[in-house]
């Protein structure tokens, strides 16, 4: 294709606004892809609770909700979409897709990216002399003595391009990284080869500039106030890629929010570590990268340098790190700190020690009084903890009341960041055929 290719975010994470993918094929700007990012961190924790209560699940189930919205029009009006919202069973949320079209009288053909769960692999690594670091602590894997429950290197963009370069309407990914929903559809429409390290680095910036919807386009900005005169729910963004990488980050014409050279910046710098930002597909110099404000809620980006991809995957391990709860209660009026005093001291006495528990914290925020308690075994940091929480409010200090009812613990996992090197990682698509292709 000759022209830019326009593909528009519809989500920045699993929950985010329902109708921003109704909302962007009604828009007055037509669209080549809608494209979705549902798989923060710890979300894959999330999905593996879900899975482990059935094996069915593991998606994002409100992606369904939202093509089922928008399905027949992306079909009749030849809009793809790609999305991540595969999760941990991608080939089952693909399911459930040709079940929707069924459903609705439509002919639809799906692509999915696997090859991202190493799950199982891990032992083998280890044997064969990979630590599983963790990038922060470097701390090796088997050192830290934990059992992970999900394992998933984050894919890039070519198992996507082969997808749609397959006839796919739809591709479904597992985890993949966040860029490489927008560098797959651009690296399809322009025929980029892997080795287009410029052209690849300018669509990994757009792609992190539009992946969290709404943050591009005044949502979550600082400057807001002093800046910004619409106060209504901010638009989703739109990033138009060019065939020499460079883009225009835009949004339909009409929408709340704004487009400007700060909101753009805004999200550039978000998640950000050092300027060399490291892909799958390519090295985004992201001291390279231009702004300028082209027109009312259009930003250029221009100028992108990239290099080689550095030959290892990150990946994301989760851990269950015990059971926790959080009980919160209003401290107002006079001597906040001797309340405090007051109640901790009282909580203490009647669950038998802060050190009966794994870990405990206790912080005043605001005027709100906020305990957590973790431990590994549930009933004690359970019912146990929160209704004794209750069993202060006639008797601790003047004016205590709860903002929380007695509930019960809460499993919560732990992230674990790492690398593989990229070659243990097979990266493959199932096309709309049936056929199979390793990247």
């Amino acid at each position: 294709m000759t022209r830019p290719i326009r593909i528009a975010n519809i989500s920045g994470f699993y929950g985010d606004r329902l109708a921003a993918a109704r909302e962007m094929i009604d828009g007055p700007d037509p669209v080549d892809v809608l494209t979705g990012d549902y798989l923060a961190e710890l979300t894959m924790f999330i999905l593996w609770k879900a899975r482990r209560k059935n094996p069915d699940a593991g998606y994002a189930t409100t992606f369904l909700r939202q093509m089922e919205q928008v399905l027949g029009d992306c079909l009749d009006r030849g809009v793809k979409v790609v999305a991540n919202a595969g999760g941990l069973n991608p080939h089952g949320l693909g399911s459930k897709l040709q079940a929707l079209a069924v459903t609705l009288g439509l002919d639809l053909k799906i692509a999915i990216v696997d090859g991202d769960d190493i799950l199982a692999d891990l032992p083998r690594l280890q044997e064969a002399g990979e630590a599983l670091a963790h990038l922060d602590t470097q701390i090796s894997l088997a050192d830290a003595t934990i059992t992970p429950v999900t394992a998933n290197a984050y894919l890039g963009g070519f198992g996507i391009a082969a997808g749609l370069a397959g006839g796919a309407d739809i591709v479904i990914t597992p985890r993949v990284t966040d860029a490489a929903l927008v560098v797959g559809p651009a690296a399809w429409w322009h025929a980029w080869a892997p080795t287009a390290h410029d052209e690849i680095a300018g669509a990994i910036v757009a792609g992190h500039i539009v992946e969290c919807g709404p943050q591009a386009t005044g949502g979550n900005y600082s400057f807001a106030a002093q800046e910004l005169v619409d106060d209504r729910y901010p638009g989703f963004p739109i990033a138009e890629i060019a065939a020499d990488g460079s883009s225009v980050i835009t949004k339909q014409p009409g929408s709340g929010g704004a487009v400007t050279v700060g909101t753009v910046t805004a999200q550039l710098l978000y998640e950000i570590d050092e300027p060399r930002y490291r892909n799958p597909d390519a090295i985004a110099r992201f001291d390279s990268v231009r702004l300028r404000q082209i027109g009312p809620d259009r930003v250029s980006v221009t100028d992108v340098r990239g290099l080689p991809p550095s030959g290892f995957l990150k990946v994301a391990i989760n851990y269950s790190g015990g059971w926790r709860n959080t009980m919160s209660m209003v401290v107002a009026g006079l001597d906040l700190d001797g309340k405090v005093r007051r109640a901790t001291s009282m909580l203490g006495e009647l669950l038998g020690g802060w050190s009966t528990f794994a870990d405990h914290d206790i912080r005043l925020v605001g005027e709100e009084l906020r305990i957590t308690v973790k431990d590994e075994d549930p009933s004690k940091v359970g019912r146990q903890f929160s209704n004794a929480v209750m069993e202060l409010l006639l008797a601790s200090y003047a004016g205590a009341y709860a903002t929380t009812p007695p509930s019960e613990a809460s499993e919560y996992g732990v992230y674990w960041p790492t690398l593989v090197p990229s070659a243990v990682v097979e990266h493959s698509v199932t096309l709309p055929d049936g056929s199979r292709l390793v990247i």
